[in-house]
């Protein structure tokens, strides 16, 4: 039996653990959004409410309730502060990716299965949402698995698989509200057989997953909810710079670029192939465009939004990669990219804490050489005509370089930390001026929001210059 599974898969099985598992913790908190989102969900699993968010006490409408559930759930089976919030997220990507395959298998084949999965598996941005405990990577992943389970409908009308859509798009909306409504518009497609989409048998099971928890939550918390959530979080976000997240409407094609490293060179690759389109093709085209039309619409935009695009660009570029002749050059300079990681690690980790603009810039370093022989070896075996060979080589040193990201991120001084520092006198601290990154992750691990120095002066003040990291300090020392 064990003679009939694939050589690949039992090094997927390793790669999947280094890529999302390994690690997962090595870092704190980071940023405003994720320390935000695990004090709900573990609020969640303290106070037995799963109907209202509340971030320390307060309800907190930014976002629905399905990644707050996973990660109280997560809290509830005995998981630490670290470890809650992220494992559940990268569970649910490793679940995705599998299923990724098991589709486009069906519909395009083995091998256009295996390309899309290490390439989607080894972006730099599904990877770096994975490691999160944000709502981006639960969207993108129930959103993404609806619009796989509709292709064989949309392709040969095929309408086994549209109850199972239904669901997944129901949990799209419960993990980030309407939006995946919106993005969903590629099924228009196949208009002349849209009723199809209306029957019980489909609309139930949305309703179902989607609609309980908006209608008790609003039963609950009345015009609030509607105000923060509806008017607020969705139609003020995209239409107005409330928010503080205005960008220039050109602002994701950089993105999506990074998002892609290392098989950026490959994108160009999307629009290849064979001429016309078949529909699945062009059904994966519309669903890589038009989010980036729709959000570049938007007021304010963040990399996030985009990331419901990477399996359908990931589908397309292997799709190009099954049928082109000679991809050696092609693969050999997605291997030199890989040098994005070594020059990523000491920048971001110095961004993350101060900002790029004074993060330093890293200086070329001889081990950056042996990137050429990753690039030689990937152009010998695809001329030798081991296609499949080279991108799992790409795929392997992308996931090198993801690990020494990581750890070098892990190794940075966030909130943890910070509070490490604080935590045996902390009754005596208060903060006198912290920036909103650091403040929410440092009010994650206290439990307990420290307070401002203004309002309760204490012994020892948290204090950050700007630019600066921050110190603990005596109150009399501060000037």
């Amino acid at each position: 039996m064990l003679r009939k599974i694939p050589p690949l898969v039992w090094l997927a099985f390793p790669l999947a653990y280094f890529l999302y598992f390994f690690g997962l913790t090595a870092a704190g908190m980071v940023g405003p959004d994720e320390p935000r989102y695990a004090s709900i969900g573990r609020e969640m699993a303290r106070s037995g409410d799963w109907i209202t968010p509340r971030l320390w006490g307060q309800p907190w409408f930014e976002k629905p309730a399905l990644l707050y559930w996973m990660t109280g759930a997560a809290f509830r089976v005995g998981l630490g502060p670290d470890i809650a919030p992220r494992l559940p997220v990268a569970l649910m990507s490793v679940t995705f990716l599998a299923f990724y395959w098991w589709m486009l298998r069906r519909d395009f084949g083995c091998a256009v299965a295996w390309f899309a999965t290490l390439i989607l598996s080894t972006s730099a941005g599904w990877w770096a949402y994975s490691q999160s405990g944000v709502t981006d990577l639960p969207l993108s992943a129930a959103f993404s698995a609806a619009m796989l389970l509709a292709l064989p409908w949309l392709a040969r009308r095929e309408q086994r698989l549209l109850p199972y859509a239904a669901v997944m798009m129901g949990l799209a909306v419960l993990a980030k509200g309407p939006a995946p409504l919106v993005l969903a518009a590629p099924l228009g497609l196949a208009w002349r057989s849209f009723r199809d989409l209306l029957r019980a048998r489909v609309i139930v099971p949305f309703l179902l997953v989607a609609l309980p928890w908006y209608v008790l939550c609003y039963l609950r918390n009345g015009a609030l909810f509607i105000h923060d959530f509806f008017w607020v979080h969705n139609f003020q976000r995209f239409t107005t710079p409330t928010l503080q997240h205005p960008q220039p409407w050109w602002y994701f094609i950089p993105v999506l670029a990074l998002l892609l490293l290392p098989w950026t060179a490959l994108a160009p690759l999307a629009a290849m192939g064979a001429k016309p389109l078949d529909r699945r093709r062009l059904y994966l085209l519309l669903w890589t465009l038009w989010p980036l039309v729709f959000f570049s619409i938007s007021v304010n935009k963040l990399p996030g939004y985009i990331l419901p695009l990477l399996p359908a660009l990931a589908a397309l570029i292997a799709l190009g990669l099954n049928e082109m002749r000679n991809g050696a050059p092609w693969l050999a300079f997605t291997a030199l990219l890989l040098v994005a990681y070594p020059i990523a690690a000491p920048l971001l980790a110095a961004a993350i804490l101060s900002g790029l603009s004074r993060a330093p810039r890293p200086g070329f370093q001889p081990a950056w050489l042996a990137l050429v022989a990753v690039a030689a070896l990937v152009w010998f075996l695809d001329a030798r005509g081991r296609r499949l060979a080279a991108i799992t080589c790409l795929a392997v040193s992308a996931a090198v370089g993801m690990v020494y990201l990581k750890l070098e991120i892990g190794r940075t001084a966030f909130a943890r930390s910070l509070w490490n520092r604080i935590s045996t006198h902390a009754g005596g601290v208060c903060v006198a001026s912290l920036d909103r990154s650091w403040r929410y992750g440092l009010n994650y691990y206290s439990t307990v929001p420290l307070p401002d120095c203004s309002q309760n002066p204490k012994p020892l003040q948290v204090v950050q210059r700007s630019g600066g990291l921050p110190e603990l300090v005596e109150a009399l020392d501060r000037h």
